[in-house]
């Protein structure tokens, strides 16, 4: 079993590098800080563009999206003695906060600025598949995403939208031949939600599963299911659970960068919640 611990993140901005205590596991990931382990010491280590989770049993701890901002160093900063890298951080945020807003051109704009500033940020740049996908420029997209899958194997999220790209594509039979094997996420939601994409699946039972549980959890149900749906082109019943995902407690109270995601596919569809 892979040791996992609670972190509590008390700045979305500053980025670190945050290693697990555990002998038997390491964690290297891209988290704002500071950041307090469960002996409430806090890392104050300069963050590295690198997302990597090792355990002894070779399980992937995953975290949620909203906590992974794509970042560049301060080490390659340092080295490079430029400030191209730390523009580049800049460009990324500056990008991240157009799409919440629903500029989805903006975004895209801020994303490729941030790869010409250092093209280094390009491999881990899933914020700028999303918009992509917005823009239906879904070659791009799936390019995207699988770069990103190369670098990261254990990303569920990110192997279901390079799905989603080539379902639009290719159709849903062909991008399931294509789909992306990667880890196991270690949140049972994301797990069926893998299952339901790759093997194909009733997003109904998906959401049920999740009802009468965490409100992200209910989230993600109702998202995936949602877009499960826009796959196939049932775009009603997309309609109904991505303005239930939406409308749910986690939806619109959190800053999840998922939860404005699905207040921007609403927006992009002229969708109302009435």
């Amino acid at each position: 079993m892979a040791a996992t611990h609670s972190i509590k993140i008390s700045n979305p901005n500053p980025v670190c590098l945050l290693y697990t205590s555990s002998p038997h596991s390491s964690l290297i990931c891209k988290i704002p800080f500071p950041a307090k382990f469960p002996n409430n010491k806090v890392s104050h280590f300069s963050g590295a563009n690198i997302y990597r989770i090792h355990s002894h049993q070779n399980s992937a701890l995953t975290l949620s999206r909203r906590l992974i901002l794509t970042s560049v160093s301060g080490i390659w900063d340092a080295l490079t003695g430029g400030g191209s890298p730390r523009e580049a951080v800049v460009a990324v945020r500056r990008g991240m906060l157009l799409f919440r807003q629903g500029d989805v051109q903006g975004s895209l704009i801020e994303f490729d600025k941030a790869i010409q500033l250092d093209l280094r940020q390009k491999a881990y740049l899933w914020q700028r598949g999303l918009s992509l996908y917005y823009l239906d420029r879904f070659e791009e997209g799936a390019e995207q995403f699988r770069l990103d899958v190369a670098q990261n194997p254990n990303d569920t999220e990110e192997s279901i939208w390079c799905f989603l790209c080539e379902a639009q594509l290719y159709g849903v039979e062909e991008a399931r031949r294509r789909f992306l094997e990667v880890g196991i996420d270690s949140r049972p939601v994301m797990r069926e939600s893998y299952r339901m994409f790759k093997d194909g699946g009733d997003p109904e039972k998906l959401v049920a599963a999740f009802s009468s549980g965490r409100e992200r959890e209910y989230f993600y149900a109702s998202l995936y299911a949602g877009l499960y749906y826009e796959s196939e082109n049932k775009s009603d019943e997309a309609k109904h659970h991505i303005i239930a995902a939406c409308k749910s407690p986690y939806g619109s109270r959190s800053d999840d960068y998922m939860a404005s995601l699905a207040n921007v596919h609403c927006a992009c569809r002229n969708w109302t919640f009435s």
